[in-house]
């Protein structure tokens, strides 16, 4: 039986605004609209009929992720592999503050030019993918919030779709701040995955509720 995952990118931090690389060595402090979004994520996890809550190690994911889980009521499964991608020599830095040269070639294939010192792109697919798909084996049939990372998350996507990785940034432009990604993983090791939805709202509206097409539950079927 296979469950639903929603990917949640956590919540606004102080770099937010200036777009500056916060990776796995930096964790700015979330804004105060931040804040809000954590509590607007606390709410949101009943009508999303949340059942278990996973994290980054971070502190940034954490503090988004752990006032969902005390609504709900279970503790917070940290994840290590689901932390954000090293960005290296960008740690803390935005892209007008680096060599105009390595920002050229990083945009241009972000896998063949990673910026210096950086984690590898292929080696964060592949852990935060493989973590994904370890969350749902452990929670077959659940309904699972997973707080990660923009970059992390967007990589592991293109690797569970079979797409490739040096788009990530064209296929997957941005995941917002605590809005949900919702997708299905098949009980088949290296099944292909399904994307059900992208940067919806959290909590959906009643007309965003998600279908489900093995629930007994009154809710929306999936369109055929």
């Amino acid at each position: 039986m296979t469950g639903r995952l929603l990917l949640v990118r956590h919540a606004e931090t102080e770099w937010h605004r200036d777009n500056r690389y916060a990776g796995a060595r930096s964790d700015p402090d979330l804004t105060a609209h931040g804040l809000r979004q954590v509590d607007a994520l606390a709410k949101g996890v009943l009508a999303e009929r949340v059942e278990a809550v996973a994290s980054s190690p971070l502190r940034r994911a954490l503090r988004t992720a752990t006032p969902a889980a005390d609504a709900l009521g279970v503790p917070v499964d940290v994840v290590p592999d689901l932390r954000e991608a090293d960005f290296g020599a960008l740690e803390g830095r935005t892209r007008a503050e680096a060599d105009p040269g390595l920002v050229r070639r990083f945009l241009a294939d972000p896998v063949a030019h990673p910026f210096p010192g950086a984690e590898p792109p292929r080696d964060a697919a592949a852990r935060t993918a493989a973590a994904l798909r370890d969350i749902s084996a452990r929670h077959a049939g659940r309904t699972v919030l997973v707080v990660g990372h923009s970059t992390a998350l967007r990589l592991a996507l293109c690797a569970l779709l079979g797409l490739p990785l040096a788009a990530y940034r064209q296929v997957f432009p941005r995941l917002d701040n605590v809005a949900a990604t919702e997708i299905r993983l098949p009980a088949e090791p290296g099944g292909p995955m399904s994307l059900l939805s992208l940067n919806r709202p959290f909590p959906p509206s009643r007309k965003e509720v998600p279908c489900d097409d093995s629930s007994p539950s009154p809710r929306p079927r999936c369109s055929p």
